[in-house]
């Protein structure tokens, strides 16, 4: 059975068919399009009946209406909603989506070791999940944001790029400031993994993500890099859903 998931992040909206675990086919756009949707759905060699939506922008119910227009069953997945995971968070319903989204994919995948996730997005989250529970983790700017920031509180830096390699030290004050932002980055993500491998010593590194292969050619640390992780989680729920519904 394949199936319709919408991701809506922060900066970009990612659609995907998915059969279980395996990603069929996908597209992207900057906003929600239902024509991308409807076109991704023409791919498919047979009918799809179940969607699943989620959405770090707004509440998705606009978006979930749109869906049903193509005939399809969506699931919003919102703080009510069940997951297959346990969930040590104080706030659930606070809790962002796709952190839990990412999570609930890592566990399906390789959920008999204690995880660290770091998902690279317009924000980086580190995620910690054991014994199939949700523990908790850190939100930090993700490096464009954090360049911007550098610019925007300030008189006189630039705006720059994000560093495309290593250097020792920067030499012109561009180069201090993607050095220092890119450097910083690997300094704190490296810092939570030695942290955690104190305490979890068969601790998995998961990178996830738009930048974790970038990320993951930095850290050199036995670290499998999965860009599609909250896609992934995103259709376990959704199945999980379907089967509580029968």
């Amino acid at each position: 059975m394949k199936n319709l998931i919408v991701d809506i992040g922060n900066t970009r909206v990612k659609y995907a068919l998915m059969r279980g675990r395996e990603l069929i086919a996908s597209a992207g756009s900057a906003d929600f399009d239902l024509q991308v949707a409807k076109e991704l759905l023409a791919q498919s060699d047979e009918a799809v009946r179940w969607a699943v939506l989620c959405s770090t922008r707004s509440d998705g119910r606009c978006e979930v209406r749109e869906l049903e227009r193509l005939g399809l069953q969506p699931l919003l997945f919102d703080a009510d909603c069940p997951v297959p995971l346990g969930n040590d968070y104080l706030t659930p319903h606070t809790l962002g989506r796709d952190r839990l989204a990412a999570a609930v994919g890592a566990d399906l995948l390789y959920g008999d070791r204690p995880l660290l996730i770091v998902d690279f997005g317009t924000a980086i989250t580190c995620d910690v999940v054991s014994e199939h529970t949700f523990r908790g983790g850190f939100i930090s700017p993700g490096r464009r944001m954090r360049l911007r920031a550098l610019h925007d509180y300030t008189a006189r830096l630039p705006l720059v790029e994000p560093a495309t390699e290593l250097l020792p030290w920067g030499r012109t004050t561009e180069e201090a400031l993607a050095q220092g932002v890119e450097q910083g980055i690997l300094g704190e993500v490296e810092g939570h993994i030695a942290r955690f491998r104190e305490k979890f010593g068969d601790l998995l590194i998961i990178f996830a993500g738009g930048e974790a292969k970038h990320f993951a050619k930095q850290i050199k640390n036995a670290i499998f890099a999965d860009c599609d992780l909250v896609l992934v989680g995103l259709n376990r729920i959704l199945e999980y859903h379907i089967h509580a519904e029968k």
